[in-house]
C-alpha cells in the first residue's frame, strides 16, 4: 500500500496567482527559483543554506523581497510514487510557509528533479530543481 497521496493534475490556481516562488526543500540546503504564469518559465534564485527557524528568516525575506502571489513546494516521492521520511519533511515545510507567509502554496511532485539539474550541469543543482519543480507547476496550469 502506497503512503503517497495522489497529486492534482492540474492544481486549482486562481487566475489572480501570476508570480510564484519555488522550493526545493532539503535539511541543510534550499534551492530558490522566481517564476511566473505569463511566461511559464522560472529564473533559479540564490539557494539558502540554512537550517530551521534561519531558514524561514530567510525565506521570509525573500517573499517580502519576491511579493509573489502563490509559493510551490517541492514534495520528494520514491519512483513507486510512496512517501520516505523527506516527503513528510517537506510537507512539513509546506504547512509552515502556508502558516508564515499567509499565501497560497502548492505541492509539485518532485521525483527526479535534482538528477535531471545534475543531468542538465547545473552549478547551483539545489536552486536548478527548484526551476525545474516550478516549470512543471506551470505547465501544469495551461
Amino acid at each position: 500500500m502506497s503512503l503517497a497521496a495522489p497529486m492534482p493534475a492540474s492544481p486549482q490556481v486562481p487566475a489572480r496567482c501570476q508570480r510564484f516562488l519555488a522550493f526545493d526543500y532539503g535539511l541543510k540546503r534550499t534551492g530558490v527559483a522566481s517564476g511566473n504564469r505569463l511566461t511559464g518559465t522560472a529564473t533559479p534564485q540564490a539557494t539558502i543554506k540554512a537550517e530551521g527557524d534561519a531558514r524561514l528568516v530567510q525565506i521570509v525575506a525573500r517573499i517580502q523581497e519576491w511579493q509573489p502571489d502563490a509559493l510551490v513546494v517541492g514534495v520528494p516521492y520514491h519512483p513507486d510514487g510512496a512517501a520516505h521520511e523527506n516527503t513528510a519533511r517537506a510537507l512539513k515545510f509546506a504547512r509552515q510557509l502556508r502558516g508564515r507567509s499567509g499565501l497560497p502554496v502548492f505541492e509539485v511532485d518532485e521525483r527526479y528533479s535534482t538528477t535531471e539539474a545534475h543531468a542538465l550541469g547545473a552549478k547551483d543543482a539545489d536552486a536548478a530543481s527548484a526551476c525545474i519543480i516550478l516549470e512543471q507547476f506551470l505547465r501544469s496550469l495551461s
